[in-house]
């Protein structure tokens, strides 16, 4: 079994049109805002980073279908405004969508880097939250906050730091709020929603 995994598959629709991300190595990149709906008809609105080659032609992107397969990234954001961790799901293939239901599914195995908290709900049902450090190329890794509910909490909030974990989820968005200087500010979290653990992913 391979020591890293990082892929998610995406079906949704654009939600806005991409605005100027950064420039690396001379490649332009753009972020702009997917959503992709649950079943109970709630949709999760992911940031996503795609090259300027990738959205030719699929421009006005608001409102469009699209299906992307990529990867989940993290960046730490040090100018002091918004979250310190800004996740976005970096598109390696962006095209129209083909017929379907939304889809959003991510493979993760990385290694645990916090301590899991484990608690409960008020009614009592357990939470277990972790930070999977995952690495990529070139001495770089991605940290994604994940989350899991009921018996597999159970099962991650007794594992130690330095562990692998493999999972298989979705990538979800979550609105809370914050008091910054006495005030409260909305805010919405990015983290990776464990539906199981995996042994082994089957080849293709």
């Amino acid at each position: 079994m391979e020591e890293t995994r990082n892929l998610v598959r995406l079906r949704g629709t654009a939600a806005g049109e991409p605005q100027f991300s950064h420039e690396n190595h001379g490649q332009r990149f753009y972020r702009f805002p997917f959503a992709v709906r649950r079943l109970s008809g709630q949709a999760d609105t992911l940031h996503v980073i795609a090259t300027g080659e990738q959205l030719e032609g699929l421009l006005p992107l608001e409102d469009r279908r699209l299906s992307l397969e990529g990867q989940l990234r993290s960046f730490n954001n040090k100018s002091g405004t918004g979250s310190k961790l800004v996740i976005s799901v970096f598109a390696r293939t962006l095209l129209p969508a083909e017929e379907g239901e939304d889809l959003n599914m991510i493979e993760l195995q990385g290694v645990i880097c916090k301590p899991p908290i484990l608690r409960r709900t008020p009614l009592g049902r357990c939470i277990s939250d972790m930070m999977l450090a995952v690495n990529r190329r070139y001495g770089r890794a991605d940290y994604l906050p994940c989350i899991a509910w009921g018996q597999v909490a159970m099962l991650t909030g007794r594992m130690d730091v330095g562990e692998t974990l493999s999972l298989e989820g979705r990538v979800q968005s979550r609105a809370y709020t914050k008091v910054v200087d006495g005030q409260p500010q909305e805010r919405t979290a990015f983290e990776v929603s464990i539906m199981h653990l995996v042994d082994e992913w089957e080849e293709p």
